[in-house]
């Protein structure tokens, strides 16, 4: 299969500011969860294992059995393995994709504990200690990168035994970032095999069989760049475990083809969006919220140092996303509506949308946002939360194909549409555009380059 050619940008590692409250995500395994397993990645005592359901009321997590393309797919079985300090898009961008096609994802904590603080804050919390996974067999291990979270997964020992274990049996294996030249070079998995990493590692890995690409495949062995790489990378791990087609029909339901056919963006009525303060973003979730654009948008606006706060419209600070992955927000709404935000963002999931919509306090801040000229956000189907409540009369917007046709003046053939101060996209792939598009207004397109290329993402010139 020719995968999608995603322009997905070069990384060199930029500075991340020091995170405010941070977003709390709980990653789950799609059909179990591990109760009082061993705690110590040196230890290989086996866990109590109880299987359970873990499909949310109101969300149905792709499986073979509901996805109707792979009804006829055998089950895949992944391990994600995860640490302090791993690359949180990596790692949730792989786990959605490859749910997506139909794999059984476990993810796997090499810590103490299951709650992992991520390299930019973010918490992921795992389904299973990794000695509940040491006498498994899986289809594909995949590694995230980030620092330290590569070196962390480098020193367990239970995970260097699966994975050398995985490969001697020509099972296959991946890792992104930093992880192939951190995790795998020591662990001897990159004898004779091509392989690329994060522009800022290549000089670790052995001059002869380094390869400057965005995805290298050799043999059982798949490495790629880095988070602006990872669709790429996930989509080749598809192709590998089901098969072409299943491959393309994701990349199309993620509108991965779209990214690479429109243009990036177009402004209308351009004014500054520069302040004399760092930025203060509020970005709203419920249940049923696209965790790719959530963590995708929290990691690059934090990135660039604006002060992001993430509010739950739900009874709860936890949501649970649109594929499974449980977020504590660091705030409610109500509390979050007692303070001024430069940013209002509003991520897209059907199911996200129909809740954010149906908040009333949500939609006293959104025209309190409006009415005191102060800048609103919405990427995939939430532009529709904004058109409802009339503010977007007047403005251009575009939004996820399947709803673009609501919006009175949409922009077809565009990922990100800005007019005045209301900024719109089309979601999922391109959220990163979204993303950088944001930072481009709020801090220069020097910035935004900057971030992009410690992404691997290709920012235009």
């Amino acid at each position: 299969m020719a995968l999608p050619s995603l322009t997905l940008p070069p990384l060199y590692p930029v500075a991340a500011p020091k995170k405010p409250a941070a977003v709390y995500v709980v990653v789950q395994s799609s059909s179990f969860s591990v109760n009082g397993a061993t705690r110590n990645c040196k230890t290989q005592e086996k866990p109590v294992v109880r299987r359970r359901l873990t499909k949310p009321t109101g969300i149905t997590l792709p499986t073979p059995e509901t996805s109707s393309s792979f009804s006829s797919v055998p089950l895949k079985k992944v391990l994600v393995p995860i640490g302090f300090g791993t690359e949180e898009m990596e790692a949730v961008i792989m786990i959605d994709v490859l749910r997506r096609s139909g794999a059984h994802v476990t993810v796997a904590s090499v810590e103490d504990q299951l709650e992992v603080e991520a390299a930019g804050g973010t918490r992921l919390v795992a389904d299973a200690f990794i000695s509940a996974c040491s006498d498994q067999t899986f289809d594909l291990v995949a590694l995230p990168g980030g620092m330290p979270g590569s070196a962390r997964l480098r020193d367990c020992q239970v995970l260097r035994d699966i994975t050398i274990k995985h490969a001697e049996a020509k099972r296959l294996y991946a890792a992104i970032c930093a992880a192939p030249a951190v995790t795998l070079l020591p662990w001897g998995l990159l004898k004779r095999k091509q392989t690329t990493c994060h522009p800022a590692f290549m000089d670790k890995l052995p001059t002869f069989w380094a390869v400057k690409s965005n995805l290298q495949v050799s043999g059982e062995l798949t490495t790629s760049r880095g988070p602006g790489t990872c669709f790429e990378f996930s989509l080749s791990l598809v192709e590998q475990l089901f098969g072409e087609l299943v491959a393309k029909e994701i990349a199309d339901t993620m509108l991965l083809n779209v990214a690479d056919n429109n243009s990036r963006k177009e402004e209308f009525n351009e004014v500054s969006w520069s302040f004399d303060h760092p930025p203060q973003v509020l970005i709203l979730v419920a249940n049923g919220s696209e965790e790719i654009e959530v963590v995708s948008i929290v990691d690059i606006l934090r990135r660039a140092k604006a002060n992001v706060v993430v509010a739950s419209v739900e009874k709860s600070l936890q949501v649970l996303a649109s594929s499974g992955t449980k977020i504590m927000a660091d705030k409610m709404i109500g509390a979050a509506a007692d303070s001024i935000h430069d940013l209002i963002i509003l991520p897209g999931g059907t199911l996200g949308t129909e809740k954010l919509h149906r908040s009333r306090i949500l939609k006293k801040l959104l025209k309190e946002q409006q009415s005191a000229g102060r800048i609103l956000g919405a990427i995939c189907s939430s532009p529709t939360v904004l058109h409802k409540q009339g503010l977007l009369k007047g403005k251009k917007a575009t939004a996820h194909p399947s709803v673009i046709n609501m919006l009175d003046d949409a922009v077809s053939g565009v990922r990100v549409v800005i007019d005045g101060k209301v900024i719109t996209g089309r979601g999922l792939a391109t959220a990163a555009d979204f993303a950088l598009a944001i930072v481009g207004k709020l801090f220069g397109s020097a910035r935004a380059r900057s971030v992009a290329e410690g992404l691997v993402f290709e920012y235009p010139r």
